[in-house]
């Protein structure tokens, strides 16, 4: 009996206002060629700042952004998926999608905040309250620097529930050469936690 080609689970990607959205493009490219379906979500503060870091002029609709970013990554048709923060009919909105993993990249702390107090306000809290309370994978890319208090303790929360905190802090030993040497080492690290093969770059003692 021939067994059926198994197909590889969504992963959600979600993008907030924060600095860093570099990393976030790069961690979708590297998903998408890695054959691996995404199901993303682009809050309004992340439009703005994906206007001011790049040179992209993403469409704000969900169909037009995935048909953008589908072609900027040459991905399969299908395999990006857009939802919008108001789409509570989305799978994402309930413990019965398929999606194991989800990546808050990068996360603000506002957004961690509404994580950490289970606000499930809008369709991205939401799908990473369900990824805490199904036992799924949550990981969330803090870009802040210096951390308050409450910062940290939401973080610990976080944690605490099951989340792996990954603040963007890149390392240098890999003696990087240019800006995107760094942003690979954060994807790199973030495609390690999702078990995705890449070969952004060579692992220590290697």
């Amino acid at each position: 009996m021939v067994m059926a080609e198994e197909k590889q689970t969504p992963v959600i990607l979600a993008l907030t206002g924060a600095s860093g959205v570099q990393y976030a493009l790069r961690l979708m490219e590297c998903l998408l060629d890695a054959g691996t379906p995404v199901y993303l979500m682009v809050s309004k503060a992340a439009q703005i700042v994906l206007s001011m870091e790049t040179e992209l002029k993403v469409p704000a609709k969900s169909a037009e952004m995935a048909r953008f970013f589908t072609e900027l990554y040459k991905a399969k048709t299908g395999q990006l998926e857009v939802f919008s923060q108001e789409q509570w009919t989305a799978p994402i909105a309930s413990g019965s999608h398929k999606a194991q993993s989800m990546v808050v990249c990068p996360c603000t702390t506002g957004t961690l905040a509404a994580i950490a107090n289970g606000n499930s306000d809008n369709l991205l809290e939401r799908a990473a309250d369900v990824m805490l309370k199904e036992k799924r994978q949550l990981i969330m890319v803090v870009r802040e620097t210096p951390f308050s208090q409450i910062h940290l303790e939401n973080m610990l929360r976080l944690s605490q529930a099951g989340a792996t905190i990954m603040p963007a802090n890149p390392g240098f030993y890999h003696k990087p050469e240019k800006l995107e040497d760094i942003i690979d080492f954060m994807v790199s690290r973030i495609l390690d936690h999702l078990k995705v093969e890449h070969s952004l770059l060579a692992r220590w003692g290697e």
